[in-house]
């Protein structure tokens, strides 16, 4: 072993194992990554940031952005309405929704896909009387499934297809060359799941079943008089409530309410405040300012649509009710009229959304949007202690209560994905059959060979923004940046692997190891390794890894490097035992209320189908 493969040996351990520990993002680690292995010298320093010029990082980027179109104009939302089942037993609701999530997922970003699904899957499971995990688990799978089948369908066969054209007198992998293999692997996979997989997944009881019947209460209090609340800032006032665990959600002063009181308004006598507190503990606190409690409703009996005139006195019914979503937003501190409709609405947290890490208070959730966390559900579990300060993670449930248009900002601005039974977005026909036929169009390009599949896309991503077919601004908001900077990252140090002879290296050892030069036992271990740091870590990282260790192998026992590369594809997109192996994973974490262990139980069936299927295929259409 020569001192160079010594090294980048030594930076991939360290690589792999900041992966699997999942401290720091996926970027952050790529990026270390590569600066070590410029630093060493196993990257020259003029080409350390060659790989944001690879094709499949352009065509990653683009897909995002073609994807995006697809979905704020309402083109899926329309397929969603004509081709899902809406009177059908479960068998029949669930092979069409998953069957129709690996369809989309085929050709747009698999989140994407997984995020225009994830409200018709709870309509489905409360139809059906199935928990919602019974729901959202098979039709996760499913979209993970579904990218497998094409070469965009998600970002390691991009980078497979990568490796390809630059093997010697080699072409990249066509658009449909994944689907020999993939197409019947998710089709048998998608029937498992139809006929028997739902049954597998842990029922779990979840805030998206009674959409957070929790127990919380608003509650109405009055300042009185000579109250030790009178000239008490609202921030004082929730923190000498701390112990009913008080927030203040709206102030009533003159008949006129203001939404969501900035912390630095001081109380009148006269005030009424709509708090959400623990009713138990609520009374004592109280008693001890002098304030008078006025009434108290449960959060879940209030009607989510009304709406009225700022302008105007506050309707008796409406006081008395004091329901959030029935709350009226004064726009402004100074009461100014404001006649958006203040609604509730669930979201739920991305895993590359900006809000992983932070708090409510650290964002400022109410100076900047006027808005309201009400509740938190985690792996199934609801808390509504502490939620200004508590720490959101991805997967979190967030019971959100405010304006349409400040809910929707806020769900744009920090990636959050809408459970709500009507889209963010109000659909388009026009940009709908625009986005269609730009990307239909794109698809054709690419498919024959018009022009390079990286420029199809870039060409349809300039008409895209030409016609509107989608948010000048969300152009750049629709990439996934953390990806990108991971691939662009990590295919410098992928070359390294190969230029040092590290991937061949790897490569004999497993073969002489476990294989022990036989063909066929070789490829599987590929498929298997490759499945099982996907479960672990982002499938692109995997990719990257895995290509040149599967290209080592081939050139080692002098076989054809299609069926490994093909394995490493199909391995790459097969993450179903963790929920922190795919975003999708992790997106029904919350909604489901699953827990860490739950995945395995459908998950490991799967990834048994996969195995059992592929292998005989791959030797199939791609000879050794």
């Amino acid at each position: 072993m020569t001192q160079d493969q010594s090294l980048i040996l030594l930076i991939l351990l360290m690589t792999l194992t900041l992966f699997l520990w999942g401290r720091w993002r996926h970027d952050i680690v790529a990026g270390g990554t590569l600066l070590a292995c410029v630093l060493a010298g196993l990257v020259d320093a003029n080409d350390a940031f060659s790989g944001f010029a690879h094709p499949a990082v352009i065509t990653v980027a683009c897909v995002l952005v073609l994807s995006r179109a697809l979905q704020i104009s309402g083109a899926v939302d329309w397929l969603t309405r004509h081709l899902l089942p809406q009177q059908s037993g479960v068998t029949l609701s669930i092979a069409a929704l998953t069957g129709l999530g690996a369809c989309l997922s085929g050709f747009m970003n698999n989140v994407g896909a997984m995020a225009l699904l994830m409200p018709v899957a709870l309509q489905f499971a409360k139809r059906l009387e199935l928990s919602p995990g019974q729901v959202l688990m098979p039709l996760a799978f499913g979209t993970i499934l579904g990218g497998m089948t094409t070469l965009i369908g998600t970002p390691p066969n991009l980078i497979v297809s990568g490796f390809r054209a630059d093997m010697a007198d080699a072409q990249a992998f066509a658009m449909f060359d994944f689907a020999w293999v993939g197409l019947p692997v998710a089709l048998v996979c998608v029937a498992f799941v139809a006929l028997l997989g739902w049954r597998l997944v842990p029922v779990r009881k979840t805030a998206a079943n009674d959409s957070f019947d929790t127990g919380a209460y608003v509650t109405e209090v009055r300042v009185t008089e000579k109250s030790k609340a009178e000239g008490m800032r609202i921030r004082a006032f929730e923190q000498a409530l701390d112990a009913a665990d008080a927030q203040v959600l709206a102030l009533v002063r003159h008949e006129v309410k203001i939404n969501a009181p900035g912390y630095g308004r001081k109380l009148q006598a006269g005030d009424i405040l709509i708090v959400e507190a623990d009713l138990e503990s609520l009374p004592d606190v109280l008693g001890e300012l002098g304030l008078a409690l006025e009434e108290a409703v449960d959060i879940t009996s209030v009607p989510e649509n009304t709406e009225s005139d700022q302008s105007t006195r506050l309707p008796e019914s409406v006081r008395q009710s004091a329901g959030p979503a029935a709350e009226e937003d004064a726009g402004t501190e100074s009461g100014a009229a404001d006649t958006s409709e203040i609604r509730l609405i669930e979201l739920v947290v991305r895993e590359e959304s900006t809000l992983v890490g932070r708090s409510a208070k650290a964002i400022r959730l109410r100076t900047r949007y006027g808005i309201n966390l009400l509740a938190v559900s985690r792996e199934g579990s609801r808390s509504h202690a502490r939620l200004r300060t508590m720490t959101i993670k991805a997967g979190d449930l967030l019971l959100m209560q405010g304006p349409d248009d400040a809910l929707n900002e806020f769900a744009a601005d920090y990636g959050c994905i809408p459970l709500a039974e009507r889209d963010l977005n109000l659909p388009d026909r026009q940009k709908a059959l625009l986005a269609c036929g730009i990307f239909v169009l794109v698809i054709g390009l690419a498919v024959f060979s018009v022009v390079p599949t990286a420029i199809a896309f870039a060409l349809g991503v300039l008409l895209s923004m030409l016609l509107r077919t989608l948010p000048l601004r969300s152009v750049y908001t629709a990439v996934d940046w953390p990806v990108i900077v991971l691939l662009g990252a990590l295919i410098p140090v992928a070359g390294a692997m190969e230029s040092t002879g590290t991937a061949e290296l790897i490569a004999a050892g497993l073969l002489d190891y476990l294989a022990q030069g036989h063909a066929v036992i070789a490829l599987g271990l590929i498929l298997v390794v490759t499945m099982f740091l996907s479960d672990l870590m982002n499938n692109a990282a995997t990719a990257a890894v895995m290509c040149p260790v599967a290209m080592g192998a081939a050139a080692v026992l002098g076989l054809n490097a299609d069926a490994f590369l093909m394995a490493v594809a199909i391995g790459a997109s097969c993450a179903f035992l963790t929920p922190v192996g795919h975003q999708n994973n992790t997106l029904i974490l919350g909604p489901g209320g699953f827990r860490f262990g739950d995945y395995w139980r459908l998950g490991l069936p799967i990834e048994l189908c996969v195995c059992a299927v592929s292998l005989p295929l791959l030797l199939i259409f791609w000879p050794l």
